[in-house]
């Protein structure tokens, strides 16, 4: 062997397997020099990094006898093929505006190669306007694939997402815009190859914002359920919702930053201490059902992690319960809880929302695929103890652990703002709606607005009145969820049953 490292590899591990032609420089190694030329194959494989970092690595192994070394070719390409989850064909879209409009390099240099070296066929669309992908999933003969890729940010992956459901309720018949209707499950897993501004869903999927990981994860075939969220206003369909569902605060930032495009990524930050120094907050009313097939809670600092437990428990009992009550009496059944109030920010998550600057996420123990969201109040406090509330998001202190926080697990909620549940059409509400209205507290504070805007995903969302429902494991991306410890992970893999080298 010309590589002197023990290596442990489990099949599920390796990329592909292929014949080498040894140089003369390699030939003439140690022992090799005084023999016959030598026969070689090269197997590339997954080598975990730290933070859950994945690369490609590649040892070669040498022979005298063609025919062993044929063999071993032959057996290892053997048990390749069994691996039954790994795509073959694949549907890529590149958004390449995204971001720091790097999308089309990332994916020809760091993407594409791997997926050559893997043997997986593409088909490449280079998205041209919004919606691109959006409306070509719905003309595609998607059968034809096993899983879309996206290259960009969240917005990206938004898209293709709400194409991908979109058309599986439409081949189905499932009318979107009714909000009680049992969704379909789409079995087409979604991979993310991260190249935007924000890539949240792939860092709270996969521990990293890598293109190079991402693509090893698709290779290898790995799968993991996502809860997606649904928002209705008035029995229409407006958005499907995977991370973050954000009224008051959050909403405020995306709303101006939306108008600042042009700074590029520094935008947020500039929103966000904008946002932080006029301190708005809003009335209105949240009802919510609480999640109470889940085993977690919010605060028990139990994280989602590969393989997740609760996760799996959690489906399995919400379909014992569907199968014994049916939806409808169930959604009966269930109590619904009130609460009315003034609020800074009111964000409902269906994962962490980890990325670099808040490696924790605004629920660390948000889970992917339970069923449920975590709903977090922030009730109007001094700007201050707000201060103190987002810092906690960056250390490892309990963000929930204040009096003006309330965080519950639920699997759906109603919110209606004070404007909203008052008499729309009367002549002071049409003037507070035009021309804002005066803070209560601030008398010599005009709001621009009497409502927030929701955010929802990194898109603003403008109705104030909405049904949100969690639809337990609607979709599935090329993920495995965030491992542990990848040193321990690799460690453990000695033990697997299917051990090479």
């Amino acid at each position: 062997c010309v590589h002197t490292e023990n290596c442990f590899v489990p099949i599920a591990e390796i990329i592909a397997v292929e014949e080498t032609e040894l140089n003369k420089k390699q030939r003439n190694i140690g022992r090799w020099q005084k023999m016959a030329r030598p026969h070689a194959f090269t197997v590339y494989y997954v080598k975990k990094a730290r933070n859950h970092r994945w690369r490609c690595s590649d040892v070669t192994f040498c022979c005298l006898d063609e025919h062993l070394c044929n063999q071993w070719i032959g057996a290892l390409k053997e048990l390749l093929e069994k691996q039954k989850s790994r795509p073959k064909q694949l549907l890529v879209y590149i958004n390449p505006y995204g971001g720091k409009r790097q999308g089309k390099r990332i994916y020809e240099q760091k993407v594409a190669p791997l997926f050559s070296l893997a043997s997986i066929s593409t088909d490449v669309v280079i998205t041209e306007h919004a919606n691109h992908a959006k409306d070509n999933l719905f003309e595609v003969n998607i059968n034809k694939y096993d899983g879309v890729v996206c290259v960009g940010g969240d917005g990206m992956f938004s898209e293709v997402m709400h194409g991908l459901i979109g058309r599986m309720q439409k081949d189905s018949g499932i009318d979107q815009n009714n909000p009680k209707a049992p969704l379909v499950q789409c079995n087409i897993r979604i991979g993310i190859i991260p190249a935007g501004s924000t890539d949240c869903i792939c860092y709270s999927t996969v521990g990293i914002s890598d293109p190079v990981t991402s693509a090893l994860h698709i290779i290898v075939g790995d799968c993991q359920p996502l809860d997606v969220s649904s928002v209705h206003h008035n029995n229409t369909f407006l958005k499907y919702c995977v991370s973050l569902l954000g009224y008051g605060f959050y909403g405020d930032i995306l709303k101006d930053s939306e108008k600042k495009r042009w700074m590029g990524p520094i935008r947020y930050d500039y929103s966000g201490f904008k946002t932080f120094l006029t301190h708005h907050y809003y009335e209105g009313t949240i009802s919510f059902q609480p999640a109470k097939h889940t085993l977690g809670s919010p605060r028990d600092k139990d994280c989602c992690r590969t393989g997740c437990y609760i996760c799996k428990k959690s489906e399995e009992q919400l379909a014992e319960q569907r199968k014994e009550c049916g939806l409808k009496r169930e959604e009966e059944e269930e109590e619904w809880k009130i609460i009315k109030g003034k609020f800074l920010a009111i964000n409902a998550v269906n994962m962490s929302c980890a990325c670099s600057r808040s490696p924790k996420g605004l629920s660390p123990a948000a889970h992917l695929a339970d069923g449920s969201a975590d709903l977090i109040l922030v009730r109007k406090c001094s700007r201050f103890d707000f201060l103190r509330y987002l810092v906690r998001h960056t250390n490892q202190d309990d963000q929930f652990d204040f009096s003006f926080v309330n965080v519950y697990r639920v699997k759906s909620f109603q919110f209606t703002s004070k404007l909203s549940e008052d008499n729309e059409s009367s002549v002071t509400d049409i003037g507070k709606k035009r021309f804002g209205h005066f803070c209560r507290d601030h008398p010599a504070c005009c709001c621009n607005s009497a409502n927030s805007t929701w955010n929802c995903d990194g898109e603003t969302l403008d109705s104030s009145a909405i049904e949100v429902r969690v639809h337990c494991q609607l979709m599935k991306l090329f993920a495995r969820g965030i491992e542990e410890n990848c040193k321990d992970e690799a460690a453990n893999s000695q033990s697997s049953s299917e051990q090479l080298l």
